[in-house]
């Protein structure tokens, strides 16, 4: 279930360039905060991943809300 969450929210990331920085920002807009950046669109992706994984860690661990993708919901009794 967990996997299959990642993959959704991977599907709803977005990138652009930014010329003032010189690098690829990338976000997940349903996944409020999860942010990354990366010299390479590809470099962000990997990034972003990292993010979500520890971000999915974090709202687990405190019993946050985590947002439903593609109707894929988390709950802390699913990856116990």
């Amino acid at each position: 279930m967990l996997i299959e969450y990642i993959q959704a929210a991977m599907s709803h990331a977005t990138f652009e360039w930014d010329d003032e920085g010189k690098v690829f920002i990338g976000d997940i807009l349903p996944c409020e905060g999860v942010l990354a950046s990366g010299a390479s669109e590809e470099e962000c992706r990997e990034h972003l991943r990292e993010v979500l994984e520890g971000w999915l860690i974090l709202r687990l661990r405190r019993n946050w809300e985590i947002p439903t993708i593609d109707g894929i919901a988390l709950d802390v009794k699913d990856v116990a």
